[in-house]
C-alpha cells in the first residue's frame, strides 16, 4: 500500500486541527467586515447611492464568476515541497491586507471617480481574497478523507470563523471611533490595516501546522481546468450544494447587512447593534460547534433540511415582534443564529466529499476547482443578498442619515425578519434532494483507498 493510501484515512491531531481551524478567523477579518459593514459605509460613509452599491456589490461577482474556477485550477495544479495548496496562504497575505486598506479608503472625488474607486478596490479585494481563500477551503479535502475528521475540521474552522466574526461586529465601531477620532473614513481605514496585520499572522500559523496528505492520480496532470468544469457540472450533489450555498449565504448577508438599518432606523436603537450582531456571532459558533454531535444523530442533508425550516419558521415569527420587545427580538436572533450555526461545517464536509464521488466516478480529482466554485456560490450568494438589501433600500425610498418612515421602515423591517426566512424555506426544499450520504460514502472511500493500494 502507497505512503498516501495508509495516510489518506488518517485520524488528526488536535494541533493540526486548530492550526486549520483558526485560519477562518482571519478571513473572516474581512468577509464580516464586507457582509456587516460594506453596504452601509459605501452609503452612508463614501456617498453611494444605495442603488449603485448594489449594483457595484452584485456586477463585482461576474469577476468572481472567473477568477474563482481559474484559481481552483491553478491550485489543484501547483506543486511544491510544501503541497498544494499550503503556500498560497503565505503569497496572498499581504496583498490581501493593501486591497483591503484600500477598498476602506475614501479619497476627495467626484461621484463617478468614488464608483471607479469602488469598483476598482472592491474587485481588488475580492480577487486578493480568492488567491487565499479558495486553496484554504481545498485544504480540509486533503488533509484527511475520513468524513468525521473532515466534519471535525470544519467545525473548528466555522467556530474559529463565526468567533472572529463576533470580534470584528463588536469592536468594528468602536474601533472606528478609536481611530478616527471623529473621522469616521480614516477610522475605517486604519482598522481594516489592522485586521489585515492580524489576519497574516493567523494565515502564517495555519501553513505552519498543517499537513497535505491526499494527492491527485497521476493522471491529474494530463487534465485541463475545462475537464475539471464538465466533472463538477455533472456532479449532482455538488450542483445541488452550489445552489444552497447561495440561498444560504443570501439568508446569513440580508439578516446581518440589514441589522445596521433595522437597529438605526426602524428600531432607533443603533446603541444595541454591536451587541445584537454579538449575540449572532456567537450564537452561530456555538451553532457550528454543536455540528459533530449533531450529525450522530441525523445524516448532514437531513438535518440542513431541519436547521432550514427551523430558521424560516422563527424567522416569520420574527416579523410579528413589536419594536419595544427588544428582549425577544434579541432571544429569536439567538435562536435564528443557532440553527444557521451548523450549516457552514455541514455544507464544507459535503463539498470534500463530493469531491472524491468526482474521483471515484471520473479517476480524476479536482479538490481545488470543486471549492473554489463552492467558494464562488459563497459570494454570489453573499452579493445577492447585499444588492438585494441595497437595491430594496432604493426602491423604497431610502435616503441616508434620515429619519425612515412608511415604505422605507416596513421594508427595513422585512429585510431583517421574514425575507431571510423565504430564502431560507428555498434552502430546505433544495436540500431535500441532497442523496451522497451514509453507506454511499463509504463505499466511496473503500474502493479509493483499493485503488491506491493497487498504485
Amino acid at each position: 500500500m502507497s505512503a498516501d493510501s495508509a495516510d489518506r484515512l488518517a485520524t488528526l491531531r488536535w494541533r493540526e486541527r486548530l492550526g486549520f481551524g483558526v485560519g477562518d478567523l482571519g478571513f473572516n477579518l474581512y468577509w464580516t467586515t464586507i457582509a456587516s459593514f460594506l453596504a452601509a459605509f459605501y452609503t452612508d460613509v463614501f456617498g453611494i447611492s444605495a442603488a449603485a452599491a448594489g449594483t457595484l456589490l452584485f456586477t463585482t461577482k461576474l469577476i468572481d464568476a472567473i477568477t474563482d474556477p481559474v484559481m481552483g485550477a491553478i491550485a489543484d495544479r501547483t506543486r511544491t515541497r510544501w503541497g498544494q495548496f499550503r503556500p498560497w496562504l503565505l503569497i496572498g497575505a499581504v496583498p490581501l491586507a493593501g486591497a483591503g486598506v484600500l477598498t476602506f479608503t475614501t479619497p476627495d472625488l467626484d461621484d463617478s471617480g468614488k464608483l471607479i474607486w469602488a469598483y476598482a478596490t472592491f474587485s481588488l479585494m475580492m480577487l486578493a481574497y480568492t488567491v487565499l481563500s479558495t486553496p484554504y477551503s481545498a485544504l480540509c479535502g486533503v488533509m484527511s478523507a475520513r468524513s468525521e475528521e473532515r466534519t471535525a475540521l470544519n467545525s473548528l474552522r466555522f467556530l474559529f470563523a463565526f468567533t472572529g466574526g463576533a470580534l470584528v461586529n463588536k469592536f468594528t465601531l468602536p474601533l472606528v471611533a478609536w481611530f478616527g477620532e471623529g473621522d469616521a473614513a480614516r477610522g475605517r481605514q486604519l482598522t481594516m490595516l489592522l485586521y489585515g496585520v492580524v489576519a497574516g499572522v493567523i494565515f502564517v500559523i495555519t501553513f505552519a501546522s498543517t499537513r497535505e496528505r491526499i494527492a491527485p492520480p497521476p493522471q491529474q496532470q494530463r487534465t485541463s481546468p475545462l475537464a475539471d468544469l464538465r466533472d463538477l457540472l455533472g456532479n449532482r450533489p455538488w450542483l445541488i450544494l452550489f445552489g444552497l450555498a447561495m440561498l444560504i449565504m443570501m439568508t446569513i448577508t440580508l439578516r446581518a447587512g440589514s441589522a445596521y438599518y433595522f437597529f438605526t432606523y426602524y428600531l432607533q436603537r443603533p446603541d444595541l447593534l454591536p451587541n445584537y450582531l454579538l449575540a449572532q456571532m456567537l450564537a452561530y459558533a456555538a451553532g457550528a460547534a454543536l455540528a459533530p454531535l449533531l450529525i450522530r444523530l441525523l445524516d448532514k442533508a437531513r438535518l440542513l433540511v431541519l436547521l432550514m425550516l427551523i430558521v424560516s419558521a422563527l424567522s416569520i415569527a420574527f416579523y410579528f415582534v413589536g419594536r419595544d420587545d427588544i428582549a425577544l427580538i434579541f432571544a429569536l436572533n439567538i435562536l435564528i443564529s443557532l440553527a444557521l450555526g451548523p450549516k457552514s461545517p455541514l455544507t464544507w464536509s459535503m463539498y470534500a466529499d463530493t469531491a472524491d464521488y468526482n474521483e471515484w466516478r471520473n479517476r480524476r480529482r479536482a479538490t481545488a476547482m470543486t471549492f473554489a466554485a463552492a467558494t464562488f456560490a459563497q459570494k454570489l450568494g453573499g452579493s445577492l443578498g447585499s444588492a438585494a438589501l441595497l437595491w430594496v433600500l432604493a426602491a423604497i425610498g431610502y435616503a441616508a442619515n434620515q429619519a425612515q418612515t412608511g415604505a422605507s421602515a416596513a421594508g427595513i423591517h422585512a429585510l431583517q425578519t421574514w425575507v431571510p426566512g423565504v430564502f431560507a424555506l428555498a434552502a430546505a426544499l433544495l436540500a431535500m434532494a441532497y442523496r451522497l450520504s451514509g453507506p454511499e460514502l463509504v463505499r466511496i472511500q473503500r474502493d479509493l483507498a483499493a485503488r491506491g493500494s493497487d498504485s
